[in-house]
């Protein structure tokens, strides 16, 4: 497993441990990864509103973008699974919205964009529900669940 986290210059290195330890704790959970490539770029509002503008047509910023490189007939076979980028910025008051740690919501949001590379959605209830569970599922299996402060 290759999984390359890119920080603001300034961050500590504990911010990017956790979330190359959530991103390893998902792919091991998802199973048959073993081999997969991943890059995490956290960032801050003004980035990723660019970034949901330009490549989503969305003129805000958002929590998380997840960028698939697997494409094609072949996709799966692919061990490159993409990027993220997640905004630190909506990582902080989403923890307070939410009232929780902040670890916790930016393992949630590495979570949550892992299982869109992997194709992953939540445009239906059933669909949302199962995203959810999944998620629950990987963070409560290293102490991130919901009720972590």
């Amino acid at each position: 497993m290759d999984i390359w986290v890119e920080s603001p210059p300034g961050s500590s290195a504990e911010l990017e441990e956790t979330v190359r330890r959530v991103a390893i704790a998902a792919l091991d959970n998802l199973g048959g990864l073993e081999d997969a490539e991943l890059s995490i770029v956290l960032t801050d509002d003004s980035t990723i509103h660019e970034l949901n503008r330009t490549y989503r047509g969305v003129d805000r910023p958002t929590d998380v973008l997840s960028f698939s490189q697997r494409e094609g007939e072949d996709a799966f076979d692919d061990p490159v699974l993409g990027d993220i980028v997640i905004s630190l910025d909506r990582t902080r008051q989403q923890a307070l919205e939410y009232g929780h740690s902040f670890e916790r919501e930016l393992g949630f949001l590495t979570v949550h964009g892992i299982l869109h590379l992997l194709g992953w959605d939540h445009e239906t209830p059933d669909e949302e529900q199962r995203m959810m569970a999944k998620t629950e599922e990987i963070l409560g299996g290293i102490g991130l669940s919901r009720e972590t402060r």
